[in-house]
């Protein structure tokens, strides 16, 4: 790379104007360990980040003027976990300079109890930013996806002319074709079920909220909020660490959810996940998902048979080891082998991919699993 190194970069050829720029912003981040400025040969070839606002905010507004977003997002994340800024994005001043994302949404949440009542306000409309944001990408797609699956997984084998699925008649009744007549008698019907105005389908987001599901949190709060809207859904949505706390009555605003939450601390999954089970009176109709790394801190036995005794009484139990962009996450293998064994494979999720999980849970057949280089794949 042209940029990055001593004086005149062994080229004979110094740096000027924007090319000069850019190398300082790097080196303030990347220069050293500390963030100081490169001072070789008697040359400060950048002020360096140093520990007040004004010079990260001018920092802040020099990496936007200078890389696209996405490159501007990885270096406000290299800056907050290399230099220790996490302090400062409790000044109003700050925020505003930031590009927001949803790894930033993450560290405000985690900085939520501390935050200055000056902050939060400015706090509350970086995280709107980018869950309306994430609402526009996310909730057409879903509600499309689901609202198919809903009315495919009322389907009836009885249904009154009007309603018959001809498409999927026909291709059930391939078997009795007659060649000599050239058509197909259908002795199976399939339809659709009449729309029903009552609930089809009962959900429970399960959402572990220690330090590392930061982004899985983001994500869950915001499907939590689209599949809210669906009347034909009835949604429950529980975050959890050692202990449990139902954020249902805020499901109109995902915001109030993330706000709602307290990043970092211990996990008791099998706590969770009795409550989620007091909760369910349709076992049949319901959809729990399970949104952890599994790394549990209760009583993994008892964890274990109260997935075991959910999936018995007919809930279609999904395990998801993150929900999020990442890539592959750390996350407990045992517990995910044991998962699997139990018929409920624990894999990552893109939230791209997750209309078609719970579209596949809702119709109650195979889940759309990932390579198995991403989770643990069906036995």
């Amino acid at each position: 790379m042209v940029l990055g190194g001593g004086d005149a970069d062994g080229t004979g050829h110094a740096l000027t104007g924007t090319d000069a720029a850019m190398d300082g912003a790097l080196t303030a981040l990347y220069g050293r360990g500390d963030g100081r400025a490169d001072t070789r040969a008697g040359r400060d070839r950048s002020a360096g980040l140093g520990a007040s606002a004004p010079s990260v905010a001018r920092w802040l507004g020099d990496i936007r003027t200078y890389f696209p977003s996405s490159v501007v997002q990885v270096m406000q994340r290299d800056a907050i976990d290399r230099l220790g800024l996490s302090t400062l994005l409790l000044e109003p001043e700050m925020l505003e300079a930031v590009e927001a994302d949803v790894h930033l949404v993450g560290t405000l949440l985690s900085l939520n109890k501390v935050m200055p009542e000056t902050t939060k306000e400015t706090a509350r409309a970086v995280v709107r930013k980018v869950v309306d944001d994430l609402e526009k990408r996310l909730a057409t797609r879903t509600r499309a996806t689901l609202t198919g699956a809903l009315d495919r997984s009322a389907r009836i084998n009885r249904p009154r002319h009007r309603d018959i699925d001809w498409d999927r008649t026909i291709r059930a009744n391939l078997k009795n074709y007659l060649p000599e007549y050239r058509t197909v008698v259908p002795e199976r019907l399939i339809g659709y079920g009449r729309a029903a105005q009552s609930v089809k389908k009962d959900v429970v987001l399960c959402i572990d909220q220690s330090g590392s599901m930061a982004a899985s949190v983001v994500y869950a709060s915001v499907f939590g909020a689209v599949l809210a809207s669906m009347r034909a859904i009835n949604t429950r949505l529980v975050v959890f660490d050692t202990a449990v706390v139902d954020l249902t009555d805020q499901l109109d605003d995902p915001v109030d959810v993330l706000f709602g939450t307290q990043l970092g601390g211990g996990t008791d999954i099998n706590r969770a996940l009795a409550y989620c089970q007091s909760q369910i009176t349709r076992p049949a109709e319901t959809v729990v998902v399970l949104i952890s790394d599994l790394y549990e801190g209760g009583i993994r036995d008892e964890m274990l048979k109260r997935v075991a005794a959910m999936k018995a009484s007919g809930v279609q139990f999904v395990a998801l080891l993150a929900l999020s962009d990442e890539g592959a996450p750390a996350y407990d293998r045992e517990h995910a082998a044991a998962l699997a064994a139990l018929g409920a494979p624990a894999f990552a999720c893109t939230p791209d991919l997750f209309p078609e999980v719970m579209a596949a849970a809702i119709e109650k057949r195979p889940l759309p699993v990932p390579d198995a280089d991403r989770g643990v794949r069906n036995p």
